[in-house]
C-alpha cells in the first residue's frame, strides 16, 4: 500500500516524466555508443594513395629578367634569387648544394628549363 501512494503522490506531482528521462537518456546513450562502435570499427577503402615521400613538381611560365647567385664557399652552397617580369611571381628563392659556376649554372638551366647560355647572360655572382 506504501508504493501505490508513494506512486500516486509522483503522478499528482507530475514527476513520471522526470522519472522516465533517466531511462531515455540511458537508452540514447546505449544506441549512440553501438552505433559508434560500428561505425568507427567499419574499415574504409581509399580509392588514391597519399604519398607523403614524394616532392610535387610544378612547370611555370615565366619570363627571367635577372638571376643572382651568391655562392657561400666555406658552407658549400649556392643561394639563388631569380627575378621575374610577371605579375603574380615576382621571385624565385633556390638553395644548391654546389659552388661550381659550371654546376651552378647547369643546376639553374635544369630547374628552370631555360639553356645553359640563357642562364650565362642573366647570371649574377657574388662569392662570399
Amino acid at each position: 500500500m506504501i508504493s501505490f501512494r508513494w506512486f500516486r503522490a509522483l503522478y499528482a506531482l507530475g514527476l513520471e516524466f522526470w522519472l522516465a528521462l533517466p531511462l531515455l537518456g540511458c537508452a540514447f546513450w546505449f544506441t549512440t555508443s553501438v552505433l559508434t562502435d560500428h561505425v568507427l570499427s567499419r574499415p574504409y577503402g581509399t580509392t588514391t594513395q597519399l604519398e607523403a615521400d614524394t616532392q610535387l613538381e610544378v612547370h611555370l611560365s615565366v619570363t627571367v629578367v635577372v638571376i643572382r647567385a651568391e655562392i657561400n664557399q666555406q658552407q658549400g652552397f649556392t643561394k639563388v634569387e631569380v627575378m621575374t617580369k610577371d605579375s603574380v611571381l615576382k621571385k624565385l628563392d633556390f638553395i644548391f648544394p654546389v659552388t661550381d659556376f659550371n654546376q651552378i649554372e647547369a643546376t639553374i638551366a635544369q630547374e628552370l628549363g631555360l639553356s645553359r647560355e640563357n642562364v650565362r647572360r642573366l647570371v649574377r655572382y657574388q662569392v662570399r
